[in-house]
């Protein structure tokens, strides 16, 4: 499902516009990245929460060159499913 079929199947299921739901959905996803950008969680009781993990800087290797080079720290997204969203994923 992409972000198109989500806002028809919301605004149906809603009964909103599909520009309502759009702006909706939208605004949704920019605040869990603005609160994540300030090393906030974002937790949706039931669904899962969304915080930020930092990966340590490390060495690698260049696949062409094969010289060695120091990967910086970098901070990721992290998803972590709630009890709810798993059991609803386990039981057909």
């Amino acid at each position: 499902m992409n972000k198109d079929q989500l806002v028809k199947q919301v605004a149906n299921d809603t009964k909103l516009s599909n520009k309502d739901v759009d702006l909706t959905i939208n605004q949704t996803l920019e605040v869990i990245m603005h609160a994540l950008t300030n090393g906030d969680k974002v937790t949706l009781h039931g669904f899962g929460s969304f915080e930020n993990r930092t990966r340590a800087a490390r060495k690698g290797r260049n696949p062409q060159t094969g010289e060695e080079m120091q990967i910086p720290e970098s901070k990721r997204p992290v998803f972590s499913a709630g009890k709810k969203f798993k059991d609803a994923l386990n039981c057909k």
